[in-house]
This record gives C-alpha cells, sequence and structure tokens, in this order.
C-alpha cells in the first residue's frame, strides 16, 4: 500500500479546540457576569460543552443550519428566549474570547514539515469552510494544504463514507491511497476505516480504550508517530505508545 496524501480533521487534530474553547468561555462568562450562576467555572464549562456537543449533533444529523445550530446553543446555555439577532451578539462576544485563545498542538508544525515533500495534504472537517478556512489561515498552515473541505457545504459528513470518498477525490486519488488523520474514534477513526482509508486515530490523552483489530484505524498518542505508520523517507517520528 503506498500512501500518497494525507487528509485531516482539524479541531482537537491540528487545532486545540478544546483549550480554547474553556479558556475563551471562562474569559466570556466572566466578562458577562454569568458565573455567579454556578459552583464553579468547571461546572459553567462542563455544562457549555454539553450544550455544544447536543447541538452540534443536531446540525450534523441535518436537523439545524450551522448558524442555527450557534444560536440554539447559546439559548439553551442561558436558558433564555432571543432573538437571532441578540443569539448571534452573544456567540460574536464569546468568539472573541476563543479566538484571543487559538493556537496549534505543538506536534502539529514538525509533523507537516517532515511530510511536506512526500506527501500530498488536505483537510476534511465537520464544520463549515467560512470557519475552518479562516481558522487554518489565523493559525498559519492554510497554505499546507491543497483542498479544504466542509461538511457544510458537502452536504454529507463524516463518519458517512461519502465525505472521505469526496476528500479522495478532490485529491485525485483511491481511498487506499489516502491516510485520514483524526480525533474521534468514531467520526474519524471507525469512519475512515470503513470508506477504504488508511485510518489514524489521534488519541493525545489516552483517554479512550479501543478493540479495533485489523482493518482499524491505528492509533497514536502523538503526531510524532506518523511519518512512521506512512513509510515516509524521514528522521522524524516515534515509536507508538500503543499496542
Amino acid at each position: 500500500m503506498s500512501i500518497r496524501a494525507v487528509v485531516w480533521d482539524v479541531d482537537d487534530t491540528l487545532f486545540d479546540y478544546t483549550a480554547a474553547d474553556r479558556a475563551g468561555m471562562r474569559g466570556h462568562l466572566l466578562a458577562e457576569g454569568l458565573l455567579g450562576g454556578y459552583d464553579s467555572v468547571e461546572q459553567a464549562l462542563v455544562r457549555w460543552r454539553r450544550v455544544t456537543d447536543a447541538q452540534w449533533a443536531r446540525f450534523s444529523a441535518g436537523e439545524a443550519t450551522f448558524q442555527g445550530q450557534r444560536r440554539d446553543r447559546v439559548r439553551v446555555f442561558l436558558g433564555t428566549e432571543l432573538t437571532d439577532a441578540e443569539a448571534d451578539e452573544w456567540f460574536e462576544r464569546y468568539m472573541g474570547h476563543y479566538e484571543a485563545a487559538w493556537a496549534l498542538f505543538p506536534d502539529v508544525l514538525p509533523v507537516l514539515d517532515a511530510l511536506a515533500a512526500s506527501h500530498r495534504h488536505a483537510v476534511l472537517s465537520n464544520s463549515s469552510l467560512t470557519v475552518q478556512d479562516r481558522k487554518l489561515r489565523v493559525l498559519g498552515v492554510h497554505d499546507r494544504f491543497e483542498s479544504i473541505l466542509c461538511a457544510a457545504e458537502l452536504g454529507v459528513s463524516k463518519p458517512e463514507a461519502g465525505a472521505f470518498h469526496a476528500a479522495c477525490a478532490a485529491l485525485d486519488l483511491a481511498p487506499h491511497h489516502v491516510a485520514y488523520v483524526g480525533d474521534h474514534p468514531e467520526i474519524d477513526g471507525r469512519g475512515a476505516a470503513d470508506a477504504g482509508l488508511l485510518s489514524v486515530w489521534i488519541d493525545r490523552d489516552g483517554a479512550y480504550t479501543s478493540d479495533d483489530g485489523p482493518g482499524g484505524p491505528r492509533r497514536i498518542a502523538s503526531l510524532a508517530e506518523l511519518p512512521a505508520i506512512l513509510g515516509a523517507d524521514t528522521r522524524f517520528g516515534a515509536p507508538s505508545t500503543f499496542r
């Protein structure tokens, strides 16, 4: 098997979304004077993440638009009826705090540099192109990718095979010549494997257990392990910490 291209997830794979979301919401709640309704900052952050996950699931299932799920995140979190304009304004204030905390994971630039000459690169995200295109530009890596595909524009989301096959088609490569790297064991890991790609699941915190057998996602703890899996001719890499 010759892997010619790597397709990347963005949030919590290249970009430390969880850390930025937590820092952004903490700063936003302090600025909005809303922490008094919670026993702790952590309790507020857990609630925000729970609401976010639920509304994102609705968007992924086609039950809400991208902007609609944002508005509903605000309404459910606050427990308040808001107009669209009011919800948008609240979310935009949060975005200011969130974007101030944007950062790549420290292993991202080294692995992109190491694979630049040996593999082509693209992005496949379950977000919207407007969001991810800007994010990758701000983070300074937009030009590393030939194509940036997102569910909101594709009309199909991971883990559906059609999303992964769209990324392969954009590269004009068959699935068995493409690797997919993502952080979610089912949406990314199992989805890519079932679609016929070489699936590489980045599990930095070791928070999941997995019983995937042959043909399932290859599990890594750091992107430093990726070149070895791809067979890239580079000195960059590390032995897997998972067996």
